[in-house]
């Protein structure tokens, strides 16, 4: 069915407008890029889903947040280096054919994610 993405900003608590995020498909050692984006005012991917149809397969996928470069554009004093700079999230799709959500709920010192509906 699709894939999708959604980022709140726990310290805020409002999503992560302008936040941006990177999608790479994983075969073996290698990551080949799929799709870049910056998150609109909900959080999410402007164009609607990340991947949908064929385009996803079975396999493993990752999702790479910037959360140093969202916090820093929001004005936030971070120390150098930031605790949490990029958020890397390695998932696997095992049933293409089912939806698959991936939030992100994240601080500039803490992040949780899950498979979502």
């Amino acid at each position: 069915m699709g894939l999708s993405t959604h980022v709140l900003d726990t310290m805020h608590g409002t999503p992560a407008a302008g936040m941006a995020v990177a999608l790479y498909r994983i075969e073996g050692d290698s990551a080949t890029l799929l799709k870049q984006l910056v998150l609109n005012q909900d959080g999410r991917n402007p164009d609607g889903l990340l991947l949908e149809g064929e385009a996803l397969r079975l396999g493993c996928y990752r999702l790479v947040f910037d959360v140093a470069g969202y916090y820093a554009a929001r004005g936030v004093a971070l120390p150098e280096p930031n605790f949490l700079g990029r958020v890397q999230i390695d998932f696997g799709i095992a049933q293409p054919e089912q939806h698959y959500h991936v939030p992100l709920l994240v601080s500039p010192w803490s992040y949780s994610s899950y498979r979502g509906s």
